[in-house]
């Protein structure tokens, strides 16, 4: 009886954790059926997934750092459309005011919704982790990553290498993570990889509701690349990293303070 209580207390916090995703992929479907009067569907979006995070902020579900968290993560995924869009990576077909460059504003939540995640279930399985490899290997190796995703456009693609840095720098990194009084561990490279899987699966979802489209989904959508797993899997890197860090730091002037 006890594991499966367990398991619906760990449902449940996962759940919770995931309101502003399902937001997400609520509105790309929902606005690919009903179109708001004299406002074009990215922009709805953009206005819908606003007034989410206000709902979500006033109402206690998510805390003034988080919200910080989300508005750092926004800026680092519309960077990087803005470079994928104008590199031909994919395209956002549909018209909008608030577009940028190609890139409707709203495309940074999409980023921003792992953040939320990620804050959200550290603080509500009261996360913690043993064996983190510290500030400097830890940044340069996000930095890197990310960096990645800019230069393999005109060099060679380190993804697999980076990989192999990331198993290795993280190999002795465990997440514990507690359901009610109950205190488990996970080896943080599985979590990476389960993360991005299901990432790569809501990729799906979004692009058969034109979110946006790769350029073999023009004519008819198809399967995203399993490739893209890998992608996701060093994106999520990123954002647990810098999730990490800014938990550290936080952790580090309380401390201070006391």
């Amino acid at each position: 009886m006890k594991p499966l209580v367990q398991l619906l207390h760990f449902g449940y916090h996962q759940a919770m954790s995931c309101i502003f995703p399902v937001a997400i992929f609520g509105t790309l479907a929902l606005s690919n059926v009903v179109q708001v009067p004299f406002i074009p569907r990215y922009d709805a979006i953009l206005l819908v997934l606003l007034g989410v995070q206000y709902l979500m902020y006033r109402s206690g579900l998510e805390t003034l750092d988080e919200i910080k968290v989300i508005c750092l993560f926004h800026l680092i995924g519309l960077a990087l459309e803005l470079y994928k869009v104008n590199m031909g990576s994919w395209s956002y077909p549909e018209p909008a005011y608030m577009k940028l460059f190609g890139v409707p504003l709203y495309s940074g939540f999409m980023y921003a919704s792992v953040a939320s995640f990620m804050c959200q279930v550290w603080r509500r399985l009261r996360m913690d982790m043993t064996g983190w490899p510290g500030f400097l290997p830890s940044m340069l190796l996000g930095g890197a990553i990310y960096l990645n995703f800019f230069t393999h456009h005109f060099i060679a693609d380190f993804r697999w290498w980076l990989t192999g840095l990331v198993l290795i720098v993280f190999w002795k990194t465990r997440i514990i993570y507690r359901v009610r009084s109950t205190t488990y561990r996970m080896p943080l490279t599985l979590a990476f990889i389960l993360v991005g899987f299901f990432i790569w699966l809501a990729e799906n979802i979004s692009t058969f509701f034109n979110a946006w489209k790769y350029p073999d989904q023009h004519q008819a959508w198809r399967l995203v690349s399993f490739s893209k797993i890998s992608s996701w899997f060093l994106l999520v890197i990123i954002s647990v990293i810098i999730v990490a860090q800014l938990k550290y730091v936080k952790a580090n002037r309380t401390a201070n303070r006391s």
